[in-house]
């Protein structure tokens, strides 16, 4: 439970307790409650409660009016429900965008629960490592053993973690995705029916490069041999799959034995093909890079060596670099050292060179917080918590820290970079890279390659990546200090409504005379409804922010100012956007309109993504909101009023879109 669980049990109980509920969803301001007997709830006292804005009915809801804390709140009713919580249905329709964003959202949206204990884990991974080194203690010691447990648990056992994570994100019952998990894991199959330890039965495709040993077969099917444990990629499909399943048991299992039926058929189905298929596909996959790359060394070292570095984080994020261990292993066991794979060691140092030119260079508290521990973790050998919390959400990073580690990885292509024995991470790899003669010649080669590569990394997030930060203010800002320093009288007092604005930009303020306007455009061409006229009770009240609402002409919402859009609401019918200037701003196509489920919209952006005043963002069919019996009345509302000296709307009876609609007063 949360910092919310009094409130969570209050209204609980007040809606007639949790035998009184027949199920709970949310929307972007409301808890949306289906009720067996309205009779029961309390109405007036749950209005009365503190942290209630209000109570409506609507549509055969109850709606607990809650405000911008609603999917905190909610999460701590539903489990004094006694259901699982889960994101809302987006119906077949899910928002829009390129596949490689809508993958980013994927992995970082799977990550992100867990991006805090990774960064720990891998922080007391290399400090054990780091204290051995020093001889602190030994490698045979009670505690050595123990916190090396502490370092590697999670990212050994990684398939449950994401199994849970990935099964919240496809909207598959989140158990489900963590038995999944579980089963990837299975010692009996990872030591006996997938494992080298005993003698196959026979080989698939011998005498190709995908010649596979086969030690068991799934009812004479044969499964090809994978070790899953510390993988990541396997299990996101599996479950992904697995939510497909789960969707289409669902339609026809029948409700009575539906509970226990539908997760066995969807095991059943999900985990034998991801055995068969899924994992042999990222098998194969692993393969051919390998191959490929083993081709392109005999042709040219610095090239393959390039090739490494260069891709060596995107292989790790879809698991494919696993082709590149049994080379890794072959060459130490038969040569004494690899130099085909070890060019990925400037990707480590890459990553976090990039993190550390983050963290010198964001504003962003938040940000700061999570690069200090993901550089150490980095340069301890343990970057997947910089890349899936930090790199690829920011996506520029990320390319840099690829292209940082091509070069790097070229160097040491070039100059036959070697390692001469397995073990060790990070800054803890250098020992192994000792000549067997005691020569320093390779350890120079890999110092020096760590230190261009860093060097690069770090100069170039310098210079290109950018912080996504309020422009428009630091404009304002600019010309405040101008305007100050020529006195050109453009700083008035406000009045009325205002001066005249300078493209939402704040007006100078100083010696409590001034006060700053920011102005917010319409974002749907239509007739202006004052707030007090709303139909909706929540809204035209005030409680969950000031503004106006619109009576759309266009099914067309376009971004009010500049900024990011900080919430898109799965059904497509609410968007919050931050504005540059620290306005709050909530656009609500619609009332009630959550109940259709994306039906009807058409998304033009996604949530994250940073916006221009005037871009489209939502298209919306009013003909058929309207033929479905729901109001089209749009509420404009800046839900952070509470900051701000005033919200004054405009005087016009209707509006275009990218028209003044609202001026703040700072």
């Amino acid at each position: 439970m949360g910092k919310y669980e009094d409130l969570a049990r209050e209204i609980v109980k007040n809606v007639g307790g949790k035998e009184n509920v027949s199920s709970l969803t949310h929307c972007i301001t409301r808890l949306r409650f289906k009720l067996k007997d309205e009779s029961k709830a309390k109405d007036e006292v749950l209005k009365k409660m503190e942290g209630v804005v209000t109570v409506m009915k609507s549509g055969g809801q109850y709606q607990v009016v809650i405000g911008n804390h609603v999917p905190e709140v909610y999460a701590d009713v539903m489990p004094l429900l006694g259901m699982e919580e889960s994101a809302p249905d987006q119906g077949e329709d899910a928002p829009s965008g390129s596949l490689f964003n809508r993958a980013i959202d994927a992995i970082s949206g799977i990550f992100q629960p867990i991006l805090g204990i990774m960064a720990a884990c891998g922080m007391v991974k290399g400090l054990n490592a780091l204290f051995v080194a020093i001889g602190l203690y030994t490698d045979a010691g009670g505690g050595y053993l123990v916190l090396n447990a502490i370092g590697d648990g999670l990212f050994h056992f990684m398939p449950l973690f994401l199994g849970y994570t990935a099964a919240k994100k496809f909207r598959l019952k989140p158990m489900i995705g963590l038995v999944i998990g579980a089963i990837m894991c299975y010692p009996t199959v990872q030591n006996s029916a997938l494992s080298a330890g005993g003698e196959a039965l026979y080989t698939l495709f011998e005498g190709t490069m995908f010649a596979s040993d086969v030690y068991t077969t799934f009812f004479g099917i044969p499964m090809i041999a994978m070790d899953y444990t510390g993988t990541v990629i396997p299990v996101i499909f599996v479950v992904y799959f697995a939510s497909k399943c789960e969707k289409f048991f669902s339609k026809f299992i029948p409700d009575l034995v539906k509970f226990f039926f539908v997760p066995m058929l969807t095991l059943i189905v999900a985990v034998p093909v991801g055995f068969l298929l899924i994992g042999p596909v990222a098998t194969f996959g692993s393969t051919i890079i390998a191959e490929t790359v083993m081709a392109v060394r005999n042709f040219s070292p610095l090239l393959a060596g390039a090739i490494v570095g260069a891709t060596w984080q995107i292989l790790v994020i879809f698991g494919l670099h696993w082709g590149f261990i049994p080379v890794y292993i072959n060459n130490i066991m038969t040569n004494g050292y690899d130099n085909v794979m070890m060019p990925f060691f400037a990707c480590t140092f890459a990553t976090s060179a990039v993190v550390l030119g983050i963290l010198c260079k964001t504003k962003d508290q938040k940000l700061k917080e999570m690069a200090l521990p993901n550089f150490i973790s980095g340069i301890f050998g343990v970057t997947e918590p910089a890349i899936y919390g930090i790199l690829l959400p920011l996506k520029k990073p990320f390319v840099i820290s690829c292209v940082a580690g091509c070069i790097g990885g070229g160097f040491y292509g070039a100059f036959n970079f070697r390692k001469f024995m397995m073990g060790g991470m990070g800054i803890f790899e250098f020992p192994a890279m000792i000549e067997p003669d005691g020569g320093m010649g390779n350890l120079v080669v890999a110092v020096t390659g760590v230190v261009i590569t860093m060097v690069i990394a770090f100069a170039a997030t310098m210079i290109f990546y950018k912080e996504e930060a309020p422009a428009a203010l630091a404009d304002a800002e600019a010309e405040t200090a101008k305007n100050a320093s020529s006195g050109s009288g453009q700083g008035q007092p406000v009045s009325g409504n205002g001066s005249q604005g300078n493209g939402g930009q704040a007006q100078p303020k100083g010696a409590g005379q001034l006060v700053n306007r920011l102005e917010i455009a319409s974002p749907i061409k239509g007739a202006v409804i004052r707030q007090d006229a709303m139909k909706d009770e929540a809204f035209g009240s005030g409680a969950l922010g000031k503004g106006v609402a619109i009576l759309p002409e266009e099914g067309k919402v376009f971004a009010p100012a500049d900024g990011v859009i900080s919430a898109f609401f799965p059904t497509l019918h609410a968007i919050g956007i931050t504005a540059d200037t620290g306005a709050e701003l909530l656009i609500h196509v619609g009332l009630d309109t959550v109940q259709l489920n994306g039906e009807g919209y058409t998304a033009k952006a996604a949530e994250g993504d940073r916006v221009k005043k005037g871009q489209l963002l939502l298209e919306f069919d009013i003909a058929l909101l309207q033929a479905k019996g729901f109001c089209i009345e749009t509420p404009v509302l800046v839900t952070n009023a509470d900051d701000y000296l005033d919200i004054m709307e405009t005087s016009a009876e209707s509006v275009n879109a990218g028209e003044l609609l609202l001026n703040i007063l700072n």
